[in-house]
């Protein structure tokens, strides 16, 4: 039974000639211990005798189940009880999360020894009652070191520490244990000197001990004598090793935790995945590459770590060649491995890799979960191919706010604002809270809608009613919303309020109003705020050219010669346009006036050819209008 082999106990129990009590306890003690709760049951009913043990031991099976009602019944129906019938039913309550009726039966006890005791102080403190924890701890005729472990132990969970250093001083003896419960305390109290203080006064160590020590000292960033102590640790494992690794690359010293990881033997399957991802963070990708490239094995997290670290740092397309080289190699994909391929599709100028993903994951059954439906949805949504978007977000069981905030900005980034709006209206009816990417992609839709009135409405709704603080984003829609519609000195008017309220105005704020002054040639407001935006970015080329544009455009030729001089001596430079198309499952992509492309002279002779044929195109309508202008006049 103790090795999990049921059956072929049974087996033996049934080709018993005789059998004694001793024998039926053992079977029903080992149906409990391997789960076969109701066999158990039955087989004790089927006693022909039955002693204590019997009844205690069903007692703790049934409370081990959870079947407290059934454990209760058979205590009910004992004749006589010992002590461990009391405890197993005190023990049982406590592990149901039944304090207060474990007390009970504690009050009801004719004896108690310390183990009664000791149960019903544990559960108090587990249960933060620590007052009557005290209460109970006083009036105990005998105590061992369990008994001082647990209050010293719920003292320091309660930043007691002083008082439970006090108690621990008190105790008439001390096991490791009791060493390792102050010790923890200084630790979780972030008192890690006095730890260190107490570690050097252990009589006696185990392997808690040192591992408590240690993680505390990574926690306030003292690596090297963390490391100082793993060498000297006369058991080391692979925990504590770990421990120390991942402090260093939360640091952002993913180089010293690589050569800590170098120094030691103790390198496995996560020590490795932790330094791919420190390797990420800090965007030295080729390491995290190499890393990948010598690990002697590889787990689907260690996969799914490449796959989105390369996404993450603008190496999409390696990612899905991850991605392949995984599915070749026999690993199975699971829900976060197609997260992140679907995330890095989305980023692509075409999305067949996408539609390939989405029918593998289709296959998998894995778009029953949310993660990988709302991957599904952002990636079609940012393809522009909200119809496909629409379809995979009504088909989910369940939406969560990133669900809601997918389909919402993806309707106002493809140009189906008053859509996008009624999305969020339905959104309002469930239990699902809008959070600040909701009110982006609602404001952001009302200003390529038009939608003047509702844009101030949900931005007073979020501030006044949703309690959320806006950002810069929603400060840039609501000014982008006004300027758009040539309400600029309204959009003037809601920036200068936001300095009067101590809110910091972002160039991309003063930057929304430029491009709405250029728009409505709005030349005195656009002078202020184009020198707002230089002012905090003075390399935005972007701004130096608006303001040319809109000096020349009212006739200030000295005006537009002089942004371009200041342009000039501040060595800014214009950033090329950049395009790209997709040939036969291949992305082609150009910049402004480079000539690099590989088949560049012959795509210029093809756009030479379609600029001929349109100017020929364009004769002729021209012809035709004016033979049927004249025949019209003729007709006259």
């Amino acid at each position: 039974m103790k090795n999990g082999c049921v059956q072929e106990a049974q087996n033996l129990f049934d080709k018993m000639p005789q059998r004694n009590t001793v024998t039926w306890n053992a079977m029903v003690r080992g149906y409990f211990l391997n789960g076969f709760f109701d066999k158990a049951l039955c087989l004790f009913h089927q006693m022909p005798e039955r002693d204590i043990f019997s009844y205690n031991t069903v007692i703790s099976g049934l409370m081990q189940c959870g079947d407290v009602d059934r454990a209760r019944e058979i205590f009910d129906g004992m004749m006589c009880r010992d002590v461990v019938t009391w405890n197993s039913m005190i023990s049982g309550y406590v592990s149901n999360g039944l304090v207060e009726e474990a007390r009970r039966v504690f009050d009801e006890m004719p004896v108690k020894n310390v183990i009664s005791w000791n149960l019903v102080l544990g559960a108090l403190v587990n249960s933060q009652r620590l007052d009557l924890a005290e209460d109970y701890f006083r009036n105990m005729n005998a105590r061992d070191v369990a008994s001082w472990t647990i209050m010293i132990s719920g003292l320091v969970r309660t930043g007691r520490i002083a008082e439970a250093r006090q108690l621990f001083e008190e105790m008439p003896v001390k096991d490791v244990q009791a060493w390792n419960a102050m010790l923890a305390g200084y630790v979780e109290n972030e008192c890690v000197d006095m730890a260190e203080m107490l570690f050097g006064q252990m009589p006696d160590r185990d392997l808690d001990s040192w591992k408590l020590l240690i993680s505390g000292l990574v926690s306030i960033q003292h690596f090297s004598d963390a490391t100082r102590y793993f060498m000297e640790m006369p058991t080391k494992c692979h925990k504590t090793c770990n421990l120390i690794q991942l402090g260093l690359i939360r640091k952002g010293l993913v180089k010293e935790a690589h050569a800590f990881s170098e120094k030691v033997p103790y390198n496995d399957l996560v020590s490795w995945t932790n330094m791919i991802v420190g390797y990420f963070e800090i965007g030295e990708i080729g390491n995290a590459v190499k890393l990948f490239e010598l690990m002697p094995i590889r787990d689907t997290t260690v996969w799914n770590v490449m796959i989105f670290g390369l996404g993450e740092n603008d190496h999409g397309e390696e990612g899905l060649k991850v991605f392949i080289r995984m599915k070749e190699s026999g690993q199975s994909p699971d829900e976060a491995t197609f997260t992140s391929v679907l995330t890095i599709c989305s980023n692509l100028p075409t999305f067949d890799f996408g539609k390939q993903s989405h029918a593998h994951v289709i296959k998998s059954s894995l778009d029953l979960f949310t993660a990988v439906s709302n991957a599904m949805v952002t990636m079609y949504a940012r393809c522009g191919n909200m119809h496909s978007a629409l379809l995979e977000f009504s088909a989910m069981p369940f939406h969560d706010i990133i669900s809601w905030n997918s389909v919402i900005c993806g309707l106002a980034h493809n140009s189906s604002g008053e859509k996008a709006v009624e999305m969020f209206e339905q959104m309002r009816l469930t239990d699902v809270k809008p959070n600040h990417i909701t009110f982006i992609g609602v404001l952001s839709a009302c200003s390529h809608s038009g939608l003047v009135d509702e844009g101030k409405y949900y931005f007073d709704y979020m501030k006044n009613k949703c309690f959320l603080e806006p950002t810069s984003e929603h400060y840039t829609c609501i000014v982008d919303l006004l300027g758009r519609f040539g309400l600029i000195d309204e959009a003037m008017n809601f920036l200068n309020q936001m300095r009067r309220d101590g809110v910091e105005v972002p160039a991309s704020v003063w930057g929304a109003l430029l491009g709405a002054c250029r728009i409505h040639k709005n030349i005195e407001v656009g002078e202020i705020v184009g020198e707002r935006v230089l002012e905090m970015e003075p390399d935005n080329s972007g701004v130096y050219l608006i303001l040319a544009e809109m000096y020349l455009t009212c006739g200030r030729r000295e005006d537009a010669e002089r942004i371009r001089a200041r342009m000039k001596e501040n060595g800014t430079k214009k950033q090329p346009g950049c395009s790209w198309t997709e040939v036969n499952n291949s992305s082609q992509v150009f910049l402004s006036g480079d000539r690099s492309h590989p088949e560049f002279s012959q795509i210029c002779c093809v756009l030479d050819l379609l600029h001929c044929a349109i100017g020929i195109e364009i004769l002729r309508s021209h012809a035709s209008y004016t033979e049927t202008s004249e025949a019209l006049l003729d007709g006259c």
